[in-house]
């Protein structure tokens, strides 16, 4: 679960970047600069490690550099405020791939409870969609606290809460089930 936490960190790295630098210093051009230079940056030094790319790091890259290079011109960070959401709804669409949990999941988790993963990717989905819907609502009002709280506080506290749901229940579950095949 550790390393689950780390990819989803690592995914959403240059939009933390922009929200902390922006909350701080009031600037957009400040923290969207930055937060383009993150995400280069990490997709440069995974190349160079020889790490291998998925698909959400190249989208977070381009949503980075386009939505990021359209603040830069207008000044306007409502267009980074909706990066999350398009980020939301692109994992959202990627968490609708049959079997796309497993590879979070400790194999033992995987094998022993198929169908709690299989049920768990499709609400995760479901979440990121209606994150996303709720980060575009905020956006539009171009309201920074409410975005901010919006982003830091529901949208990062219902990822937290599922988590800690889904971690207890595979525990649970996972441990009930090998013991009843032991017994």
């Amino acid at each position: 679960m550790k390393d689950a936490l780390l990819e989803l960190g690592t995914d959403f790295l240059s939009a933390i970047v922009f929200f902390v630098l922006y909350l701080v210093s009031g600037s957009a051009v400040l923290g969207t600069s930055v937060a383009i230079a993150t995400a280069i940056a990490q997709v440069a030094y995974a190349r160079a490690k020889g790490r291998p790319l998925g698909f959400m790091t190249y989208a977070s890259l381009g949503l980075v550099v386009v939505l990021g290079t359209v603040t830069l011109l207008t000044n306007d960070p409502r267009f980074m405020f909706a990066k999350p959401a398009i980020a939301h709804f692109a994992v959202g669409i990627i968490m609708l791939k049959r079997g796309w949990m497993s590879r979070y999941v400790p194999p033992v988790v995987a094998e022993t409870i198929p169908e709690y993963v299989m049920a768990a990717g499709y609400a995760w989905a479901a979440l990121m969609f209606v994150l996303g819907i709720g980060t575009i609502a905020v956006a539009m009002t171009g309201d920074l606290k409410l975005w901010a709280i919006y982003i830091s506080v529901v949208a990062a506290g219902a990822k937290v809460a599922a988590f800690a749901i889904q971690f207890i229940t595979f525990r649970l579950v996972t441990t009930s089930r090998i013991r009843a095949a032991r017994a």
